[in-house]
């Protein structure tokens, strides 16, 4: 899906003039986000695109990362896919089972102690539950593009 496309799915919720209004922009503005490039090339270009455009020139995921904590949920980056290369499905598999145990690792050993699992601890506990779900993306997309060989 394009981002104009996006930007328009998401705004027919709410309606153009209200966005406008809460935004203080034209409507006119908000309706040149929600179309594509014209024959000419020209268009507005919308606030997706730019995100996007800052995400690729700092090379850095920190703005994906900060939006998606503001709407509510977690940016987890999909893993670099080898679409030549076979892999077998139990190694996959094991990587899975690992990450998991390291997941079961953290939270055992941040409770041993005190019983309790500190902020900091809580951090590690996330860092491996992102890893976590990178792993089992690559497993799924390794399924979808019939990698898999026994």
């Amino acid at each position: 899906m394009e981002s104009h496309e996006v930007l328009k799915a998401s705004l027919d919720e709410v309606g153009i003039k209200m966005a406008a209004h809460k935004l203080g922009l034209s409507q006119s503005m908000i309706y040149k986000w929600c179309q594509p490039d014209g024959d000419d090339g020209a268009r507005a270009v919308n606030p997706l695109d730019r995100v996007l455009e800052l995400v690729q020139l700092t090379k850095n995921t920190a703005l994906l990362e900060w939006l998606c904590q503001e709407a509510g949920g977690y940016y987890v980056a999909n893993p670099p896919t080898r679409l030549s290369s076979p892999v077998e499905v139990l190694q996959a598999t094991q990587r899975m089972v690992s990450e998991f145990s390291q997941l079961l690792a953290s939270v055992t050993h941040s409770l041993s102690d005190d019983q309790a699992i500190s902020a900091e601890e809580a951090k590690e506990i996330r860092r491996i539950w992102q890893n976590l779900k990178s792993v089992g993306e690559y497993f799924v997309a390794s399924s979808e593009a019939g990698r898999f060989r026994v």
